[in-house]
């Protein structure tokens, strides 16, 4: 049986990976505060050490640094969760054969243009945090290990903190929201990143030339507004208690919304890739935001 190490348990994406993945083999799945195990990945020499004990056939990293804004003003430590220890991972994979699965961003783009970003275009992050899932890129591919990297954005699920509920939770206590439109990209869930994870790995087994980088987002594009939008019209449909409606929801401009970190205009990604090689066809956006809608307002 195959023994796979999970990092970020309790992560939206790594919540979801627990249950994708325990069909695949023995899972030990770590957070920060585990004790049995270093899952902390501040603690280098504590990840190192972790690997070496497990000694697992598969590496799933869910950890990292994903406070945008804040990471501005803590760029040692976002560089230290989404770079450096995805280095010593991969160099810990390279030396126990394993295959490493890690997830990166859109934000590795500028955003510029119109058209969804595919694998080999050029990477050039707006800020702190995209700049450090980048450099944690590099450092996998230079590691030599076998590995899948997927890009992905706009996370979100019924766990955890997200876009989704955080428009549910404005809604219900001002009156007045204001949502930007001007930045465009797919809301993705964690249970198709998962569930996707789940499918590669199993292909792995006897493909190692599918190593590599892929793209991973639900098919179809929305701007934050409208997305918001589409939360708020499903908020109503249940009858969930709102103080604003759908109708009153105000779309800004980026300028008008200042924020600690540059983010793209373009967030799309071309999944096209993952689904060719995977043989996958990828789910419509709004899909994955119903079901998800359906499990939070029944919660």
């Amino acid at each position: 049986m195959k023994k796979i190490l999970l990092f970020g348990k309790k992560g939206q994406v790594g919540w979801e990976l627990q249950r994708s993945l325990a069909p695949l083999g023995e899972l030990i799945a770590l957070h920060s505060t585990s004790t049995d195990f270093c899952g902390d990945l501040t603690d280098l020499a504590g990840v190192r050490q972790t690997i070496r004990k497990i000694a697992p056939d598969i590496i799933v990293n869910a950890a990292a640094y994903t406070a945008v804004d804040k990471a501005e003003s803590e760029p040692e430590l976002a560089h230290a969760l989404n770079a450096e220890a995805p280095g010593v991972i991969a160099s810990e994979a390279k030396q126990q054969n394993a295959w490493l699965v890690h997830y990166s961003t859109d934000y590795v783009f500028n955003g510029h243009g119109d058209q969804p970003f595919v694998e080999t275009d050029a990477t050039e992050p707006l800020n702190t945090y995209g700049k450090t899932k980048l450099q944690g890129e590099k450092n996998i591919q230079a590691s030599g290990c076998l590995h899948l990297i997927f890009r992905t954005s706009w996370v979100y699920s019924a766990n955890g903190n997200n876009f989704i509920k955080t428009i549910l939770r404005l809604a219900q206590q001002r009156d007045k929201l204001t949502v930007v439109n001007d930045q465009i990209g797919s809301p993705t869930g964690a249970e198709l990143i998962a569930d996707i994870t789940a499918l590669a790995l199993l292909m792995t087994k006897h493909n190692p030339e599918i190593s590599g980088l892929y793209h991973l987002t639900a098919s179809g594009s929305t701007s934050w507004y409208e997305f918001a939008k589409y939360i708020l019209e499903s908020a109503e449909s249940a009858n969930l208690p709102l103080k604003i409606k759908s109708t009153a929801l105000q779309p800004i401009a980026s300028s008008d919304f200042p924020s600690a970190a540059q983010r793209p205009f373009n967030s799309r990604l071309s999944s096209l890739k993952l689904a060719k090689t995977f043989d996958l066809m990828l789910p419509a956006w709004q899909c994955g935001v119903k079901r998800a809608l359906t499990e939070i307002f029944n919660k």
